[in-house]
């Protein structure tokens, strides 16, 4: 059976893609992944890295694959290291404010040549645009506008309203930054594998499984 070798630790608090030290809701990619690539009979090896020696390991070919959405690159592009799959589920990021500065950051041409905060380590398709004042986890963006140390930030919606709802700390959505549809980045040597992670995600669409897993996370969200 073939072997992949990927990450999924995100920034550590990628909810609810990835949520450490949960068990038994570990978060929506770590749930799938062993699924689909046991439907793909691939064997898959998770190697806990940050996000920005994931992708050293990435483009060094030490590891094989991430989860990634084409619209956090520049034009949708991987570049020539890299082949992607077909759609798993869709995936949405804003700019992220206080409620009083929305109207500020309705437009995306409001982050020309401003600070705006980011994950360390994260894939912004646009951050020639804007100054990048990185932190830790989406987490740390949510106490950073509210201390004031930055103005907007850029999140991934759910990922933002769960850490709003959990530091009961109010944001509010200005302008959307990307919008696209989380795919596997896989390293071209690897492509012959491509065609059974296809089969397996279009299996795991049909029978349900990737719309019960994001119910289960969008549900868990709501309830906070």
């Amino acid at each position: 059976m073939p072997i992949l070798k990927y990450s999924v630790s995100g920034s550590s608090s990628w909810y609810p893609y990835y949520i450490p030290n949960n068990p038994e809701s570990p978060g929506l990619i770590s749930e799938l992944l062993p699924q689909l690539l046991s439907r793909a009979k691939i064997q898959g090896q998770n190697i806990p890295l940050p996000p920005n020696r994931t992708n050293q390991a990435l483009d060094k070919g030490t590891l094989d694959f991430d989860i990634v959405s084409p619209s956090w690159f520049e034009h949708g592009d991987f570049g020539p290291l890299f082949v992607q799959s077909e759609p798993i589920m869709a995936i949405k990021e804003h700019l992220i404010t206080l409620v009083q500065n929305q109207s500020q950051w309705a437009d995306m041409s409001s982050v020309k040549g401003k600070e705006i905060g980011t994950v360390m380590g994260y894939l912004y398709h646009n951050d020639k645009d804007f100054i990048r004042v990185d932190f830790k986890s989406e987490q740390e963006l949510i106490k950073a506008l509210h201390r004031g140390r930055i103005q907007a930030a850029i999140s991934g919606d759910d990922t933002a309203l769960y850490w709003s709802n959990q530091l009961k700390l109010p944001i509010a959505f200005g302008a959307e930054h990307s919008s696209g549809f989380l795919v596997f980045r896989l390293r071209k040597e690897r492509a012959d594998l491509l065609a059974r992670i296809n089969d397996a995600i279009a299996e795991l669409k049909a029978d349900g499984t990737i719309d019960q897993l994001i119910a289960k996370y969008t549900q868990s969200n709501s309830n906070e």
